[in-house]
């Protein structure tokens, strides 16, 4: 990691680490990385990782994986900052998701048999609220492709109930993140 940091220090990139406030709300712990690549261009890699457990009639809330996005950004000469002090940038782009939950309430539990994937198209805006500091929001759609166990948790053991398909075409992520900025404001351009 800090060669990378080397490398693109020496490059004059913009870099940005970030957190989705969604995800902290749902007590899932997470942290990205936006690296400007230039011309209004960036590639970003997001992670997150929870492990929530209960013994309290087996409550679990559990799961990890990752995104990766690349964006375009409209009304800006450089990623992260619109034309103007104070102003946004709109952006597009495109990104692939893989991930695992076990999900059970007291209940019915499920649970990802293999790591899921899937990926598709997102829109946001991204506001400075500080020098170093933007919020940006953004909504993607696409689909998720994967398997999962349904089980019942009794007498201390976990009982298959079916192994079921999910095929899912929609909303596949969303983000209010913080953004702090790092390296020379504007990308040193």
């Amino acid at each position: 990691m800090a060669l990378l940091f080397l490398a693109l220090s020496s490059r004059a990139q913009q870099v940005a680490l970030k957190t989705n406030m969604l995800y902290d709300a749902a007590l899932i712990p997470n942290i990205g990385v936006e690296i400007d690549l230039g011309k209004q261009w960036t590639a970003s890699a997001d992670g997150f990782y929870t492990w929530l457990s209960s013994d309290h009639r087996h409550r679990y809330w559990q799961g990890y994986g990752s995104y990766l996005t690349l964006r375009h950004y409209f009304g800006t000469t450089t990623p992260f900052y619109g034309k103007g002090s104070g102003k946004g940038s709109h952006h597009i782009g495109a990104y692939a998701l893989g991930l695992t939950y076990d999900v059970e309430w007291g209940g019915r539990g499920y649970q990802a048999a293999h790591f899921g994937f899937g990926g598709g198209v997102e829109y946001g805006y991204a506001l400075p609220i500080g020098s170093r500091l933007m919020l940006d929001c953004s909504i993607g759609v696409g689909f998720q492709d994967g398997e999962y166990k349904e089980y019942l948790p009794m007498d201390g053991h976990y009982v298959w109930q079916a192994t079921r398909k999910r095929h899912w075409f929609g909303p596949t992520k969303a983000e209010v993140s913080l953004k702090w900025l790092l390296g020379k404001k504007g990308g040193g351009r």
